[in-house]
């Protein structure tokens, strides 16, 4: 996955279909319903196995360099990493029979409801819930089966200097102004204003549903989705950020030719100010300002602004979970693999070096996101109580909130390349959300 990681994760853990390799197999009910207690340093032991989507951090050495850590803790438990480039695809057939680890990734596949058929429980959701942020993603019966490896919170990263080139100083609040700063951007600069990575397609998935709360300021409006039969109506989050996206390929403040988009080159245009701004999650500021540093430019210049948006004069960004660390059910090291993911997530500082929101309630926020700090930006955490409902209408609706195909079809309309109306879209994705809610669970 390279320097995509976050990215990447992000969209599968959103993978919405529920597929039969995790429904079975090797995942049966272990019938050990007991949460996994922390361990005493003194006395763990065994041989444990990580299951990692993180291939370049396998590569280069680093999760060695964690183990190491680890060790001077807990001395007597070995640390294998297993890094898997077609993470969701081969885990998914992997959990077929008992041995997919120790400690692995919760992928998407998985249906929320089996979680206790493949994972340990951690702690009852209260005291896990008081402790760490995103415990309801993977909530089940009062117990909790995750922690997030980190969270992400939703924005534009932006080349603050072609910004103030074009003479923008202050974040734009309202989607209007936003457009009409594109367009300075534009004329003062040259630089592309925009950047849709069309072609790669995964940021016009997760990376835009992410922001789904931003508009309301509403830590629940992903929640909201499985009650409404017009998710995109007017003044909606999914209306007013679809609407967006419509409206700056429409005037053509985005590249001229999306299909040739590329995501590795996009981070080096950023870098170097010919492009204005795209739509990412807060863990790809560290990635923009790393290409900086390799295209000679100033890393400082690369920002983070929220969607432009308020609600009582203040801007709100949703705090979403990346992947959700547990612990195999079938694991004869169980305590020990318990005792890995404290560590990873308290100890390690992994978070504060991907610039990611660490699942730790107590951690700071990290400095990728001191600007929303120092600018009082409401941090909302996403709420996921929901999301097994939302995502059975999605998936029944075939409409796809976190894979890139309807952004990827509503980009070809405004563009031309597809026959249609903004409205006419929008008014087929509420007939089909609405007709699969109905039917949802007969």
């Amino acid at each position: 996955m390279g320097k995509r990681t976050l990215s990447a994760a992000m969209l599968a853990t959103a993978v919405l279909t529920v597929t039969t390799a995790c429904s079975g197999g090797g995942g049966t009910p272990s019938g050990d319903e007991s949460a996994v207690a922390p361990l005493n340093p003194k006395s763990a032991s065994g041989t444990i196995t990580v299951l990692t989507n993180r291939t370049d951090l396998v590569q280069d050495g680093t999760m060695k360099k964690y183990a190491a850590e680890f060790n001077k803790t807990y001395p007597k438990v070995k640390v294998k990493f297993d890094a898997i480039t077609d993470y969701e695809g081969e885990v998914k057939i992997r959990m077929n029979t008992e041995n997919y680890g120790d400690v692995l990734l919760i992928p998407g596949a998985v249906a929320k409801a089996d979680y206790p058929n493949f994972f340990a429980p951690l702690d009852e959701s209260a005291a896990m819930r008081s402790k760490y942020l995103f415990t309801d993603k993977t909530e089940v019966d009062g117990k909790v089966y995750g922690v997030a490896t980190f969270g992400t919170a939703s924005g534009f990263v932006y080349n603050k200097a072609v910004w103030k080139e074009a003479g923008i100083t202050e974040w734009p609040t309202t989607t209007e102004r936003f457009l009409a700063d594109l367009k300075t951007v534009k004329e003062k600069t040259g630089a592309t204003p925009y950047y849709t990575n069309f072609k790669d397609a995964w940021p016009l998935s997760g990376q835009w549903t992410n922001a789904v709360g931003t508009v309301s300021c509403d830590s629940q409006a992903l929640d909201v989705l499985a009650e409404t039969d017009d998710p995109w109506a007017k003044g909606s989050d999914l209306n007013t950020l679809d609407t967006l996206l419509f409206d700056m390929v429409d005037q053509k403040l985005t590249e001229k030719d999306p299909s040739t988009t590329n995501w590795e080159t996009s981070k080096t245009l950023l870098a170097k100010g010919e492009v204005g701004s795209m739509m990412l999650g807060s863990w790809a500021v560290n990635q923009m300002r790393a290409a900086a540093e390799d295209a000679g430019t100033d890393p400082d210049d690369i920002g983070f602004m929220p969607v432009p948006a308020q609600s009582g004069g203040k801007f709100c960004a949703t705090l979403a979970s990346d992947y959700q660390q547990a612990v195999n059910v079938h694991s004869d090291n169980k305590e020990a693999a318990r005792a890995w993911i404290d560590w990873f997530t308290e100890e390690s500082g992994y978070s504060e070096k991907e610039g990611a929101v660490s699942a730790l309630r107590s951690a700071a926020m990290p400095s990728t996101l001191q600007d929303y700090v120092d600018n009082d930006v409401k941090m909302l955490e996403r709420s996921e109580a929901k999301t097994a409902e939302v995502n059975e209408i999605d998936q029944a609706s075939e409409i796809g909130l976190n894979t890139p195909d309807y952004r990827q079809k509503l980009i070809d309309i405004a563009r031309g390349a597809q026959d249609g109306s903004l409205q006419d879209y929008f008014d087929e994705l509420d007939e089909r959300w609405s007709e699969a809610r109905q039917n949802a669970g007969s």
